[in-house]
């Protein structure tokens, strides 16, 4: 247990754990000690000086080591001669602490007329005006003149691109390195820098693009001043006409807390949109921070986007003469409801893990009434198994450390979820044992005790000998397959399993790096049995993670829908398909066959994709800014996220009471419908028109209220239980900018952990099969990366760049048996399908020969491992 230390700041009495800063323990009782160069997550450096205070040590009695006491029986302190930092000094029992002095004051009006003499006095025109620590605090403890010249000032080239998304204003900078320390002490991305000296200090980048980290937003909220800007807000507007909501990130599985910065501007139209995206501090979570994709790529939310033909869908489309044309949602409504009341029990729906779990309840809902299938789109399985055997309760990434392993396999982490990358290598460094499992090396391995690099297609053969030697049943081993027999001899295996084994707490993350849908379904059954022989699940801290490819893959696992191993077939024999969310035309031209025939496609999206092309009806949805709902983050924390901006639509009355748990009532009994609908909302809609009782479509907060009383997992929870929030540290907020950053504290919900299903389960023996490279041609094997070219992402115009055409990545020896160089363009040509396409090709000399990598979401119809042709492109 943490030994706990008492001391008095300011004349108010406080109790810290041993070791807390000074800085720190003042803010614990809301006294507020300025710094500029020290954050909370970051080590001390004593740089700036801002936070200098008096510093008073109880008198010790060198011959008894007792305190020398007061007259009064109090100890008798003595204070040091100069003033001390307090964000490098650690507190001591009995220490005195006086930071409201004239001596103090003195120092920090020194300190700020320092600062200022280099400072430019562009206040009104700065883009940090309104959040600015350094005019606060020269509001505050700042001398009322300058002793210095204004024409002495040090002038620089003002607006530097620092890369494409950061600008730097050179002349602002305090040099008080933030920037520079989180780049390399959190980020692990040392891409900028100092460089000269003296009042000629500036900061520089040293990658090529310029920037080059998926952690760039991070350091402009961290900057105390307005020397570093985001390409989408600098001179854009100003905080104090900013209204904010919380939200959730959408783009993967992580949930990292939000704040959408809105304003209603004239520029566009007179409308409501989002001015730029912040981080919300959940320390179970995302902590402060957010990588570059949840902060710049949310543009495709926006219901006033209009990028040529990729233009938001903004009323239904019918099918008429072949083309797609607008109609009325009652005449929408009613085709659909005609064609399920003949066809529903032949009904298949398929969904993409976007959806919130208020829209997966009543998706699937709807399908079960009507007697029909349901499936989540997802190349990745494995879910029943996060669902049983996950993150209990109680457990937070936060407290691994000493004794605990986390083992990472068939996940290249920054690239699926960036915040996990940023937390795994948080615990390797409190102590944590990190391993990780795959077939090439990733960034991860910088931090990782132990790395084993397997062949492709060997993931799950590598889990299931681990297990083995934890069993140490030598009878099993001789049933084993060849592939097994022979990792269980190298002594690295052995040494990690039996590491895995002895931990205190153990999670293992799972992904799907080079693999498809069955590779995953038996990697994670096989991580299951390892982590049950290990005595590893049930327990806080303890389980199975799916490092998912979307943001709700887990919510839709745990209300029940799962992925198919027949998908396909699923679309070839459905007379309705009901499709939300998902664009399987447009990842595999291969399925566009599946669709042809009588059948019905009924399709419920955001943009004309190219499976909403070959829709009988297109219904236009709403993005998450345009209302409200709940998901389930991979951890299996359920959170709540608020609307935004408003849809393009005419809203009923409405009616709403103080106090209510729900969401303001509809009164209306049929309102006139226009403009995009939540995907809740519109299965109701049918439901309705088909006399199907239990739907709920005017309020997410009731259909959670439903999902809650059905689902148990969710049993007591409502939105106002997401709602609660409770104190975290550090503390950070909207008063005090310096502290933590311009971030925003947490009042929206901290979200709930689900328990894990009571059923009892019997882990189940994988389906190991040796991995083989064809004879003939190459395998190609998927792989994810951060920025691709998915729906949601190619309409942010500022990672337009980050994105780049699509490639492959090629092993140098096939590379020069076709005399491919780098940058080159080759075409490949699936064996089984046989389509075609011609890519940019990229060299790699640490893949094995006949072996190609593929990103997916980048145009190249790719899910599974697949045999392919490689030819230079003429």
């Amino acid at each position: 247990m943490t030994n706990l230390v008492t001391l008095t700041i300011d004349g108010v009495q406080v109790e810290v754990p041993e070791g807390t800063l000074v800085v720190d323990a003042a803010k614990k009782v809301g006294i507020d000690i300025p710094v500029f160069c020290y954050h909370p997550k970051m080590e001390p450096v004593g740089m700036c000086r801002m936070c200098l205070v008096e510093l008073g040590r109880p008198m010790i009695d060198r011959s008894t080591g007792k305190p020398i006491l007061e007259e009064d029986g109090t100890p008798k302190i003595q204070f040091s001669p100069k003033l001390e930092t307090a964000c490098t000094t650690p507190v001591t029992q009995g220490l005195v602490v006086i930071g409201a002095s004239d001596r103090v004051k003195e120092a920090r009006e020194d300190i700020l007329e320092f600062l200022l003499t280099s400072h430019p006095l562009d206040c009104p025109i700065c883009d940090k005006g309104g959040e600015c620590p350094l005019q606060n605090l020269t509001m505050e403890f700042g001398p009322s003149k300058s002793r210095f010249v204004y024409s002495d000032k040090k002038h620089m080239e003002k607006h530097v691109p620092l890369g494409d998304l950061i600008f730097l204003d050179r002349e602002r900078c305090i040099q008080c390195a933030r920037c520079v320390r989180f780049q390399d002490l959190i980020a692990d991305d040392p891409v900028i820098g100092f460089y000269n000296r003296g009042r000629s200090l500036e900061i520089e980048t040293h990658s090529e693009p310029g920037f080059n980290s998926y952690w760039s937003g991070n350091t402009t909220d961290i900057c105390p001043v307005g020397a570093l800007t985001t390409a989408d807000f600098r001179f854009s507007a100003r905080p104090w006409e900013l209204q904010t909501a919380a939200s959730i990130c959408t783009h993967c599985p992580v949930g990292c807390n939000l704040t959408l910065n809105i304003r209603r501007e004239a520029v566009s139209g007179g409308n409501t949109v989002v001015k730029r995206i912040m981080p919300r501090q959940n320390e179970d979570v995302n902590e402060l921070w957010i990588c570059d994709k949840g902060r710049f790529g949310y543009h495709f939310a926006s219901n006033n986007i209009d990028h040529d033909d990729n233009k938001r869908i903004k009323e239904p489309l019918i099918r008429q003469d072949g083309k797609l044309v607008a109609t009325s949602w009652d005449n929408a409504l009613q085709i659909v409801t005609e064609k399920l009341g003949t066809s529903g029990k032949n009904l298949f729906t398929l969904a993409g893990g976007r959806l919130s779990n208020e829209d997966f309840y009543n998706l699937g809902t709807l399908t079960e009434k009507l007697g029909g299938k349901k499936a989540l789109y997802s190349t990745m399985g494995g879910g029943e198994n996060t669902r049983k055997f996950g993150l209990p309760e109680g457990s937070t990434l936060s407290d691994l450390g000493e004794g605990d392993v986390v083992l990472v396999v068939g996940s290249d982490l920054e690239e699926e979820a960036p915040l996990w990358w940023l937390r795994v290598k948080q615990a390797s460094q409190r102590g944590a044992n990190l391993i990780v499992l795959n077939t090439r090396e990733t960034k991860l391995n910088r931090h990782a005790n132990h790395f084993i690099k397997f062949d492709f297609g060997a993931a799950t053969a590598l889990i299931v000998a681990m297990t083995s030697v934890i069993k140490q049943a030598t009878k099993q081993r001789q049933n084993l397959p060849e592939s097994i027999q022979s990792l269980l001899n190298d002594q690295s295996v052995q040494d990690v399993a039996k590491e895995f084994a002895q931990a205190k707490n153990a999670i293992i993350f799972y992904g799907s790096d080079g693999m498809g849908l069955r590779d995953t379904e038996a990697l994670s059954q096989a991580c299951v049995n390892m982590l049950v022989e290990s005595k590893h699940v049930g327990r806080p801290n303890n389980g199975l993670i799916g490092v998912w490819q979307h943001a709700n893959d887990q919510g839709a696992w745990e209300i029940d829908w799962k992925t198919s191993h027949h998908l396909e077939d699923d679309i070839q024999n459905a007379e309705v398909l009901y499709i939300v969310a998902a664009d399987p035309e447009g990842d595999d031209p291969a399925f566009q066959p599946a669709f042809g025939g009588d059948k019905f496609v009924i399709v419920q999206e955001l943009f004309l994709t190219q499976t909403a092309r070959l829709a009988d009806i297109v219904l236009p949805a709403q993005s998450w800014i345009e209302r409200e709902g709940s998901y389930t983050s991979g951890e299996r924390r359920v959170q709540r996220f608020y609307p935004a901006l408003s849809a393009t639509t005419v809203p009923p009355k409405q009616e709403s009471s103080p106090g209510t748990r729900h969401s303001p009532v509809l009164l209306s009994l049929k309102p006139e419908l226009e403009g995009p609908q939540a995907d809740y909302s519109i299965p109701a809609f049918i439901a309705e028109r088909m006399g199907i009782d239990g739907l709920v479509s005017i309020s997410a907060s009731r259909v959670f209220d439903q999902l809650a009383s059905k689902v148990p997992v969710f049993k007591d929870l409502d939105y106002q239980k997401l709602a609660e929030t409770r104190e975290q540290n550090p503390i950070v907020g909207r008063d005090d900018l310096y502290y933590g950053g311009t971030g925003y504290a947490n009042k929206q919900g901290l979200g709930v952990q689900l328990p894990l299903t009571t059923e009892e389960t019997t882990p189940e023996i994988p389906v190991i099969k040796d991995a083989t490279l064809p004879k003939l041609g190459m395998m190609a094997f998927p792989i994810t990366r951060l920025y691709d070219q998915g729906t949601t992402l190619v309409h942010s115009k500022l990672l337009e760049t980050r994105i780049g055409e699509s490639y492959v990545i090629v092993n140098a020896y096939d590379a020069g048996r076709i005399k491919v160089d780098n940058g080159d363009m080759v075409r490949i040509r699936f064996s089984e399908t046989g389509t075609t396409v011609a890519v940019k090709a990229m060299i790699s000399k640490e893949l094995p020969e006949r072996v190609l990598l593929i990103p997916r979401s980048f145009g190249i119809p790719i899910n599974s491992p697949a045999i392919i042709e490689l030819k230079r492109e003429e």
